[in-house]
């Protein structure tokens, strides 16, 4: 049984899917949206708020009696400089409400998914958390102060996790993509396009299959002994000024 948050489109779609396909039941928890495939289950769920998310690992449990896999795949974008200056002038700055807003999503859904669902999983004996990071989480990136403290920030709950809950059967990992050609990116303009191929040593856009496909190798049993690891998924990009 596996639990995909942000699940119904992206990357956490793709991951839904790529699941199901090998066999697994699947659950997607998302604020809006629908299943994305046949045999996925779809709940609406706010991963920012502790009893709706506990209401959704009961439900979970009520129904199939068991929680194997948790991918913490939902985040969000609020992009902007930390203050932009122009002429000597302050012209903008990142505000209160896009800074929390990220935090919010990106790395408290991530300890309260987690939370909720580790003693699930302990009791088990057994489980799989796979946390998505970003590859701006390890080199930083421009307009994202919101995005990569999230980012950096999973990196370290993964590694403190791993140790913890490691003795229990359980493991955990992150993944980092790096440029995915998702629904949305496809969506920017064509410069902006070019320059992230070109960046990238592979001469490409990931696909969301990319990402999918290594959340599936940590969730598998060939990926039992890999534990606290952060694994890139970025055709070679290093990201930066």
């Amino acid at each position: 049984m596996a639990v995909i948050t942000g699940g119904a489109k992206g990357i956490g779609a793709e991951t839904a899917r790529t699941f199901a396909a090998e066999g697994a039941r699947v659950i997607v928890w998302d604020l809006a949206g629908e299943a994305p495939g046949e045999g996925i289950v779809f709940r609406q769920v706010d991963v920012t708020e502790a009893e709706n998310v506990a209401e959704a690992v009961r439900a979970v449990v009520a129904d199939h009696a068991r929680i194997d896999i948790l991918v913490n795949n939902a985040g969000i974008l609020r992009d902007a400089q930390l203050v932009k200056v122009k002429n000597g002038e302050l012209v903008g700055q990142m505000g209160d409400a896009e800074f929390d807003a990220v935090i919010a999503v990106n790395l408290r859904g991530v300890f309260v998914c987690t939370r909720a669902v580790a003693p699930v999983m302990i009791r088990q004996g057994h489980g799989r958390i796979l946390n998505a990071s970003s590859v701006v989480g390890l080199y930083g990136n421009f307009g994202q102060t919101n995005y990569v403290a999230t980012k950096a920030a999973v990196i370290g709950m993964t590694r403190v996790w791993a140790r913890e809950l490691g003795p229990k059967g359980i493991t955990v990992n992150a993944v980092a993509p790096g440029f995915i050609g998702t629904e949305m990116v496809r969506q920017m303009p064509e410069r902006i396009l070019s320059t992230m191929v070109e960046r990238t040593p592979v001469r490409r856009l990931g696909e969301p299959r990319d990402v999918a496909l290594a959340y599936l190798y940590l969730a598998s049993d060939d990926a039992a002994f890999v534990n606290g690891a952060v694994l890139s998924v970025d055709g070679g990009v290093v990201v930066g000024t």
